[in-house]
């Protein structure tokens, strides 16, 4: 691959065979940002867990509490007060037939959706077009619920959900280069303590295998997990 000179000059920044310490990597992933927009700040997490047994599956939610700098929009299938509860708290999109019907036409303007547990009986045919993109909602991850002001004020304020892929990697967006370096070490502090919380029972051997930062068009930067361990499990950031 063919890489351009701004990220040829990033990457020289970085000591390719170092492990950074996390609060050091977050610094320097900043810093070699290369592209003149705002840059997404991604991690990626290779877990110790065997993909293709089911009891091995991390999945979850967490919220971010400095959110990802991006803006939510948040769809809610309700009826009622329900619906109401929904549009006092800031759901984008709130509605029953009219909505089913716009997204059975393709219509897909929406991060989150959320369903109170009446309506899934109604939604349940549309799991074969919002599950493959993450979209359908789901009682495991908080998004089927009767707590409605609740599920959207947490969507809004970046809960994110979190799934491993066929690899044993978790692949996320903590947040933003224009934010506070103080700002992503908590937004990573708090989904890194949620992912290890999810461990699951019948894992063996070491969880974290593997932990890289990188931006949106930088080079990707390699996390020191014996010291990420330590800060997690009580030293600090």
């Amino acid at each position: 691959m063919k890489r351009g000179k701004k990220y040829k000059e990033a990457s020289a920044k970085i000591e390719k065979e170092k492990a950074y310490p996390l609060p050091e990597a977050l610094s320097v992933v900043k810093k070699s940002a290369p592209a003149k927009f705002d840059e997404s700040i991604d991690v990626d997490i290779r877990l110790g867990v065997d993909p293709k047994d089911s009891s091995q599956m991390v999945r979850g939610t967490v919220v971010l509490p400095h959110g990802r700098g991006k803006e939510i929009k948040v769809l809610v299938f309700a009826r009622g007060e329900k619906e109401k509860e929904a549009k006092e708290e800031g759901a984008d999109f709130v509605g029953t037939i009219e909505l089913i019907e716009k997204i059975k036409k393709g219509w897909r303007d929406f991060d989150v959706a959320i369903a109170t547990p009446d309506m899934m009986k109604e939604i349940a045919h549309l799991g074969r077009i919002l599950g493959p993109k993450g979209l359908m909602p789901n009682p495991k991850l908080g998004t089927v619920t009767l707590k409605i002001a609740q599920a959207v004020k947490e969507a809004k304020a970046g809960r994110v959900e979190y799934k491993m892929d066929s690899f044993g990697i978790l692949h996320l967006s903590i947040g933003k280069r224009s934010f506070k370096e103080e700002d992503l070490l908590e937004n990573i502090r708090t989904l890194l303590g949620a992912v290890v919380k999810s461990r699951p029972a019948t894992a063996k051997g070491q969880y974290l295998r593997r932990v890289t930062l990188s931006s949106t068009m930088g080079p990707s930067i390699r996390i020191d997990t014996q010291d990420l361990l330590k800060r997690l499990t009580g030293e600090g950031f």
